[in-house]
């Protein structure tokens, strides 16, 4: 897609809102584990129009980075994977360096956080590559409801005539993003 005015496009994916069981819990985890900050929170019915209740935590500077909603007239259950319903795979936080991302599996590994894959380099180019694709190197934990979060650095980045360039600046061989 040639799009002229290039400074109209959505600039990046910036936040998730999950559904939770328990914002307590959840909130405890988020802090605990990724150092999340609460901006604010609110009461099932304090807006109108919002029959849930929200906590809104955040990174850095943004208000939020992740919105956790519970809604108190709802009966939760587990995802699991034989039965639940379509919803998200996974979502993912980036590590700025490599050394921040062994932080992170150093922290999930003292939480005892289960790490369903990894530590993986997804790669069909790197040595240690693990054939997969996205060209970083990630691990996955799971949340108290199970929502599966991917921890990665070093994402690949696709130039302008299409070729993916891994985090050594080098273009990786036989790649070309579908849409340029």
């Amino acid at each position: 897609m040639n799009n002229k005015n290039e400074d109209s496009r959505v600039l990046k994916c910036q936040h998730v809102s999950l559904e939770v069981s328990d914002v307590d819990v959840s909130l405890e985890f988020y802090r605990k584990f990724l150092n999340m900050k609460l901006t604010e929170r609110h009461k099932a019915g304090e807006h109108k129009d919002i029959p849930f209740e929200m906590a809104f935590l955040r990174l850095n500077k943004q208000h939020h980075d992740l919105v956790l909603t519970h809604n108190p007239n709802r009966k939760y259950t587990k995802k699991n994977d034989e039965n639940s319903p379509a919803g998200i795979h996974h979502f993912a936080f980036e590590c700025s360096t490599r050394d921040s991302f062994l932080f992170y599996l150093s922290k999930a590994k003292e939480m005892n956080l289960k790490i369903v894959r990894g530590p993986v380099i997804h790669s069909s180019f790197h040595k240690n590559g693990d054939g997969t694709w996205g060209e970083n190197e990630s691990f996955y934990v799971l949340d108290p409801d199970n929502h599966r979060i991917e921890i990665f650095c070093d994402m690949a980045i696709i130039n302008k005539n299409g070729e993916y360039i891994n985090s050594e600046n080098m273009t990786v061989p036989d790649t070309i993003a579908e849409e340029i």
